[in-house]
């Protein structure tokens, strides 16, 4: 199944306030989903517990044969990410568009 599903992430991705993101991602995933679309564009704070949920749901998708892709970063969470050497790592768009025309969904 070629389904990608899009959660829009809010507020803070912290200890303690990723939970919520974690079970979206493995309902998503549950639920038939090959790709997960985190529209960023709204995190206000994010933690090393935070980029560990991240990180954890790249290798989910991966080890799914999928892609996690991550949009609408604000400038500080990009840096943060930045600063931990997870841009290269992790799949960044400037918006939904963008990462979308990269999928080869069916």
């Amino acid at each position: 199944m070629g389904k990608t599903v899009v959660i829009d992430v809010a507020g803070r991705v912290t200890i303690g306030h990723d939970v919520k993101l974690r079970d979206e991602i493995h309902r998503a995933v549950a639920e038939g989903a090959r790709n997960v679309l985190l529209d960023m564009s709204r995190v206000t704070k994010l933690d090393s517990s935070g980029i560990g949920e991240l990180v954890a749901a790249h290798v989910t998708m991966k080890n799914k044969e999928g892609r996690l892709l991550l949009v609408g970063l604000p400038g500080k969470i990009a840096t943060v990410l930045q600063i931990t050497q997870m841009l290269g790592v992790l799949e960044l768009y400037d918006d939904a568009d963008s990462a979308l025309a990269t999928l080869d969904d069916d």
